[in-house]
């Protein structure tokens, strides 16, 4: 089964097996000063907890559809993979009283509650802390999710030709992805293995390409960042070289 036959799930464990203590996820929030560092077996961890999470307490299953509501973070990343472990589809902004669930940051709350099914809201504090005080009608990820099983089994198989990711109107499925974050790959020139720093956000496919998929299909890492244009050049510049940067992800279009 090559790259492109695999859905991301698929994918993030082939390189469990490859190099688990190599960085996957670098995530800066330039608003709070905040940095956190994901080796392949730290943020798998997180996915298949997540995933527990999501199929057993939360009775997702293959085909429901979950609007995410999250910005950037390395956190949607995870609920990104955890969705393709369980076979469900990821709507990214979706409409919450369309969606079978929904999973939201704390500026997205109000709309999440057009939700009629289980609700699921992140602090996006960091080290993953949980809400000071948990919103009405949510359950708090932070506090849920961390006595999840560490291994995750789906209770049925994931059809990788079955479509998981709803972006900007347009619909993936699960190899899809793969494929077409690999062509991205190919056509940016990006190298073997490439340390991406990206400031887009994930509410485009350019956004979860550069950010969390063509990386993760290259066997690369990606440095994530949210709020990068409070940084300044010099910042962002010396960040580049304190990370090893080899590929920089285009400026965003406004």
């Amino acid at each position: 089964m090559n790259a492109t036959e695999r859905t991301p799930a698929d994918l993030l464990s082939a390189a469990l097996v490859a190099d688990p203590a190599r960085p996957l996820v670098t995530f800066y929030d330039d608003a709070t000063g905040e940095r956190v560092e994901l080796s392949v077996a730290t943020f798998a961890n997180w996915v298949a907890k997540t995933a527990n999470y999501l199929q057993g307490d939360l009775a997702a299953e293959p085909g429901d559809r979950l609007a995410l509501l999250l910005p950037a973070h390395w956190q949607s990343a995870v609920w990104l993979l955890a969705c393709s472990a369980v076979g469900v589809v990821a709507e990214v902004g979706g409409d919450p009283a369309a969606a079978d669930l929904v999973v939201s940051g704390p500026d997205t709350l109000d709309a999440a509650r057009g939700c009629s099914g289980e609700r699921v809201a992140l602090a996006l504090r960091p080290m993953g802390g949980r809400f000071p005080q948990p919103p009405a009608g949510f359950a708090d990820y932070a506090v849920e999710v961390p006595g999840q099983g560490d291994r995750f089994a789906p209770f049925a198989p994931v059809d990788p030709e079955a479509v998981a990711l709803v972006i900007g109107g347009e619909r993936l499925t699960g190899a899809g992805i793969g494929a077409r974050a690999l062509a991205d790959a190919r056509a940016a020139g990006m190298p073997e293995a490439p340390r991406v720093l990206s400031g887009l956000p994930y509410a485009t496919w350019q956004g979860l390409s550069y950010g969390l998929y063509a990386p993760l299909v290259t066997g690369g890492s990606v440095v994530l960042c949210r709020h990068l244009d409070q940084l300044g050049a010099d910042g962002a510049a010396a960040r580049e070289t304190s990370e090893q940067v080899t590929v920089k992800a285009p400026p965003a279009v406004s």
